[in-house]
């Protein structure tokens, strides 16, 4: 009653001469623009002290403390500290050496402005660090805190515009090691602690603090900068075979920024750890990298496909450091700036660490699939999105702006010219180092290095959603020549939108190709190159995979996909043939024999994997039961025979993931036991741990009779225990037991069981795969019941993933005529999570047509 009292009195002195509203504003829920451009003219020069006592057991409290130094400028209004944890986490509070009394309201603790002066305050608060990011376990946590979350941990400034510097001081468990944004600069041991202080770091945002502590080993390198890794991976092999080239990876990224931006390191150190559960595949915490540790370390049986993958994740964490640590976007609305950045700079990273990788087909296969398949369903949004408040800022993350603006920023850069480009991102870092930009800064300085209309550009690319749907008019005079070439782009949602871009046209000959470079700006294009050559025997738009958009294609004259020589020609070729199935041009049958047709010849992995996954998405999302029946025997025999043939292992390994997933027939199942068990040997295919884990798991959804045998023998083989309790925690959904897979369904309702997010979505996609339908498609309104509560505690890929592998399963009819029900029966559902509802759905509403059409 006494706080009640004292905030009642509180509220009634700061609205003194502010209007009611604007104050709603400022002390709403999580971080409105209003209260960020406020603390932004407010606050300066901000320093955060921060210790956490880390005890041994992961269930009790870690007592921390915090001191707050900064300078205040405006007084008119209190000072708003975020902290979205429970009241009674917070022990005192001390504003310039007085003890206040607490007020805190939604997420919010608020030092009253009696309390404060101009110039320089110093507060204090005493506190139960939030346990929500993290990421407790029982020998280890690891903090991650993107991109709201570090108010969950501590009380704080949480918006990326009010950068700070760091001193923290963690006491753990005798036996753990620490790594944080900064050098240890002192150590003592406590009994059964030890107390570790940190230096001062360097500038950063609130979501890039971070500490990782537990029971790690250590590995220091000096590749050129001195770095250390903390690991748990207990495998003497992939360590052996991964270590040095982890380190070097680090640097070689380092190098190729430095010189890239013309500006050197920007950070103390570039130290990293790798995490068993870690949720995403990396993040980018100042001086302490955080990455999933299957990603980091590979062993003999590695594809160059894992082995580029790796190597362009460490190259985007490290160019983290420039494109988004070192100059960060001013509001989460452009987040999706230092995402870009991020991926675009780990593509150029790869041509010198790769020399014989086709760089533009990897571009093409890391960005391409993905954007689509978001940008073609009806939850599409524009890179730039508008966000009014912080704690809505996990639902901007997605494909669009992973994918889909690398292939924007890569088409800029053709229009602009490389080296003008470069200059402008070079004044860009120049201009706002440890500091904050948006993307009208960054057109400004681009705009002064091109004659190109930047605004008018971005406007489509950046502020626009959707893709490009391209036509044809082709006319042949009477000696079978071209007369007339014509390209109209209209946009696949039916607006005015045109999306300027280049690509290139292959006329394909008996003897040759002709390329013909093609500059679209404009609803219609006359290929003027074009006219008076001979009829072509196949026209393959795209044909360097610069272009975005869904293209003309016969489907009638499939054939000369598979014998293009260029690889990038087929790529395009294939991803372009998915893309027109599945807005109806061609039918899901023709469009297999095309992708089985290709498999049987493709040599090279990258081609390979669009279209073998091309061609599982199509068996399994759009043939119908007697569809599948009759084509599955041929699938499997031509995979098997094919796996038999003199192949590099990394093709072998393609072929055969497609082959596991498709092998549940008895001959089959008995084929891949037979593998599974040792008892046959694939020649050239090289399995690791993982493969026969995942061996395992398809031959239970498979209905195997030694299913239980397989699962007991694969959970006692591990020699690592965090992959031994991964696959435990997954047992349940691969039972062939009903209830015991109900049961595990029934406990994802407890968050405390959600919180190994990558676990609980490998369990998901057990429970609903295509064989198990049946039984599980009961709990498709369990699934979309439970989403608004997955985004408040998951973190900010989780809501999508749940969709994915829930209800993002399925085709039928009845899973779509659930998910109408749902939104019928929510009329308020949140917008947000209705977008990633509809692209997680995409396929499930395109298979209503085109199913029906099949049947």
């Amino acid at each position: 009653m006494k706080i009640f009292y004292s905030l009642l009195c509180f509220f009634i002195l700061i609205f003194n001469g502010f209007s009611q509203s604007k104050a709603d504003e400022l002390f709403e829920n999580g971080v409105s623009e209003q209260l960020a451009h406020f603390r932004k003219k407010q606050i300066s020069d901000l320093q955060y002290i921060l210790s956490f006592e880390i005890p041994n057991q992961k269930t009790e409290n870690i007592n921390s403390q915090l001191f707050v130094n900064l300078n205040l400028s405006d007084l008119s209004q209190p000072l708003i500290l975020d902290f979205k944890e429970k009241t009674s986490n917070i022990k005192t509070v001390e504003a310039n050496g007085k003890k206040l009394s607490i007020v805190h309201e939604n997420g919010h603790i608020i030092i009253p402005v009696s309390a404060l002066i101009l110039g320089k305050n110093t507060f204090s608060i005493s506190f139960i660090a939030g346990n929500l990011s993290l990421n407790r376990n029982d020998d280890f946590l690891y903090t991650l805190l993107v991109p709201d979350r570090a108010s969950t941990l501590f009380p704080c400034f949480d918006q990326p515009d009010l950068k700070a510097t760091y001193k923290l001081k963690l006491s753990v468990p005798k036996d753990w090691s620490v790594l944080a944004g900064a050098n240890v600069v002192e150590k003592l041991d406590k009994g059964d602690f030890t107390s570790y202080t940190f230096g001062e770091s360097d500038k950063m945002s609130t979501y890039l603090f971070s500490f990782v502590a537990g029971k790690f080993k250590s590995a220091t390198q000096k590749p050129g900068l001195e770095m250390t890794m903390l690991y748990r991976e207990n495998s003497p092999e992939k360590f052996r075979v991964s270590a040095d080239t982890i380190f070097n990876l680090h640097q070689q990224s380092l190098d190729f920024l430095e010189k890239y931006t013309n500006y050197k390191f920007p950070f103390q150190k570039l130290d990293f750890a790798s995490i068993p559960v870690f949720q995403y595949g990396g993040m980018e915490h100042v001086g302490a990298i955080q990455y999933r540790e299957s990603t980091l370390f590979l062993d003999n049986s590695a594809t160059d496909s894992e082995k580029l993958n790796r190597a362009k994740l460490i190259a985007h964490e490290t160019s983290h450091m420039w494109f988004g640590d070192l100059v960060t976007m001013k509001w989460f609305d452009d987040v999706w700036m230092k995402e870009v950045f991020a991926n675009f700079m780990a593509d150029k990273i790869m041509n010198p660490i790769f020399p014989k990788v086709n760089h533009n087909l990897q571009f093409f296969t890391a960005h391409y699939p993905s954007a689509y398949a978001e940008d073609r369903s009806l939850g599409t949004h524009p890179i730039k999105q508008h966000l009014a408040n912080l704690k809505d800022a996990g639902s901007l993350y997605g494909a669009i702006i992973y994918n889909k603006a690398p292939i924007m920023m890569r088409q800029l850069e053709a229009s602009m010219g490389k080296e003008a480009f470069q200059k402008g991102i070079q004044k860009y870092i120049l201009k706002y180092a440890n500091d904050n930009a948006d993307w009208n800064n960054l057109v400004e300085l681009l705009d002064a290095e091109t004659p190109l209309d930047m605004k008018k550009w971005s406007d489509v690319w950046v502020n626009k959603s959707g893709r490009a749907i391209f036509t044809d008019q082709i006319e042949y005079d009477a000696k079978n020549r071209i007369k007339s070439f014509e390209i109209q782009q209209k946009a696949e949602d039916k607006s005015e939108n045109i999306w300027p871009q280049v690509f290139q046209i292959g006329l394909v000959y008996a003897k040759e190709v002709k390329v013909l470079s093609v500059n679209i700006n404009d609803k219609s294009t006359v290929i003027k190159e074009a006219i008076g050559l001979e009829k072509p025997l196949a026209v393959v738009y795209n044909y360097n995979g610069f272009g975005y958009g869904v293209f003309p294609l016969d489907g009638n004259n499939l054939n000369y996909i598979a014998d293009l020589k260029e690889e990038m020609a087929r790529a395009s070729s294939y991803s372009n043939l998915y893309e027109n199935t599945l807005i109806g041009n061609v039918s899901p049958e023709k469009a297999f024999e095309c992708f089985l047709r290709g498999i049987q010849t493709e040599q090279n992995e990258l081609v390979l994997r669009i279209a073998t996954g091309s061609l599982n998405t199509i068996y399994w999302r759009f043939l119908t039961e007697k569809q599948q029946n009759k084509l599955q025997k041929k699938l499997e025999g031509v995979l098997y025979e094919r796996l038999q043939a003199n192949l590099s292992s990394n093709i072998k390994k393609t072929l055969f993931g497609l082959f596991s997933s498709i092998a549940y027939s008895n001959s089959a199942k008995a084929s891949l036991y037979k593998v599974w068990n040792r008892e046959i040997s694939v020649p050239n295919l090289k399995l690791n741990e993982d493969d026969y884990t995942n061996m395992a798991m398809n031959l239970a959804i498979f209905n195997h009779s030694k299913a239980d045998e397989i699962l007991e023998k694969t959970r006692t083989s591990f020699t690592n225990p965090d992959k031994q309790k991964r696959f435990e925690f997954l047992l349940p959904s691969l039972s062939k037991d009903e209830s015991v897979r109900n049961a595990f369904m029934e406990s994802l309702k407890n968050d405390a069981n959600r919180e190994k997010e990558s676990w609980v979505s490998v369990g998901l996609a057990n429970i609903h795969h295509p064989l198990r339908h049946e039984s599980a498609q009961k709990y498709i309104r369990f699934s979309l019941d439970l989403v608004d509560e997955i985004q408040r505690t998951g973190d900010i890929f989780f809501p999508k993933d749940w969709l994915d592998n829930t209800v993002g399963k399925y085709s039928s009819k009845y899973a779509f005529d659930e998910v109408q029900r749902f939104l019928k029966e929510n009329p308020n559902f949140s917008p947000i999570l209705k977008r990633k509802l509809f692209q997680a759905t995409d396929l499930l509403y395109k298979a209503q047509n085109i199913k029906k059409e099949t049947e």
